[in-house]
């Protein structure tokens, strides 16, 4: 196993419950710790829990920096994956709140960081740093003009990263994210999660109504390719990574309409009406296509699915899911 210790901050959510058991595949159980303001529903406290067993879990508020320090001591960690974030629907209905908890976690990850010579950071960007200006395919270099707070965060923190790059010479590294799609967890308050509340109704078989109109197409990834991308990143030679604010990374382009189709094709009876609301907004501010050619470039980036492997895949796993809790 490769000699590490990863922190990893957030990991109750939508990424980062993926991503544990990702790196503790690869790096071993023992060597990934898992965090978060709360704890897992099927977590003791971890004092009670045998490393080599389930992994350890520590409890945190990544907004208090003293804590977060404190925890990459204990465990001398060499890389951070920072996760904790209030998404962009969320995020709307508090600004401030959002602004101020997404901010001040990350220049907490930041600093501890830097005065505990951690090896590594990871930041999750997205979509949402793109605005309204922005063309139809946004481009590595495009201008950041973000509509919501959420993406008003991101884009100052991508900022932050090449700031400390370029200052103290700390290896950051980051993703912006479309939206991404996996049955392992249930939406967390982002504009794109229609896309995987649709395959949870139509499982379920229930209709589906959405908050964006059929055509509205957005740009998403499935989470397997993600994750792929997401390590396939941190563990690229430090002379690859050309970009220091945050990587433009593609999956598929799709909208509701299409997603619907694709479902139709294992399902046929499922039903999808359109009510959109206030994430309409949001998500019109967005690309409807990524181009991720400098990800390509530096460290070999390909996705592996496509919407209608997605969608097979997608139904298989949720209805496991259902099925096991039936049981």
């Amino acid at each position: 196993m490769k000699s590490e210790c990863i922190l990893v901050i957030g990991a109750n959510g939508q990424i980062g419950s993926v991503l544990v058991e990702y790196l503790r595949e690869i790096y071993g159980v023992e060597k990934v710790i898992a965090s978060d303001i709360r704890l897992p529903e099927h977590q003791v406290p971890p004092h009670r829990v045998p490393p080599h067993e389930t992994g350890l879990f520590e409890k945190l508020d990544a907004t208090d920096g003293n804590a977060l320090a404190a925890l990459v001591k204990k465990y001398k960690v060499t890389q951070i994956y920072h996760l904790a974030a209030i998404l962009s629907a969320k995020g709307e209905q508090e600004p401030l709140k959002t602004w101020h908890i997404n901010m001040q976690t990350y220049f907490n990850v930041l600093e501890a960081a830097r005065e505990n010579q951690v090896a590594k950071v990871f930041y999750p960007s997205s979509i949402a740093v793109f605005g309204d200006n922005v063309d139809t395919k946004a481009e590595q270099w495009s201008y950041l003009d973000p509509a919501t707070v959420y993406g008003i965060s991101k884009a100052a923190g991508e900022n932050w990263s090449n700031y400390y790059f370029q200052r103290y010479g700390m290896d950051i590294r980051s993703l912006r994210y479309p939206g991404i799609i996996g049955y392992q967890s249930m939406p967390g308050g982002g504009t794109t999660d229609y896309a995987v509340d649709i395959y949870h109704k139509a499982v379920q078989g229930e209709a589906f109504e959405c908050f964006l109109e059929a055509g509205t197409t957005l740009p998403m990834i499935y989470i397997s390719d993600a994750m792929d991308a997401t390590v396939r990143l941190m563990e690229a030679p430090k002379d690859k990574i050309s970009v220091r604010t945050s990587y433009n990374l593609a999956g598929i382009s799709f909208s509701p309409e299409e997603v619907a189709a694709s479902i139709r094709k294992i399902i046929p009876d499922f039903n999808i009406t359109y009510k959109p609301d206030f994430r309409q907004k949001i998500a019109e501010s967005w690309p409807a296509q990524i181009d991720d050619m400098q990800a390509r470039k530096d460290w070999g980036w390909r996705p592996a699915y496509n919407l209608d492997k997605m969608t097979e895949e997608m139904i298989i796993e949720l209805k496991k899911k259902y099925q096991s809790v039936k049981s």
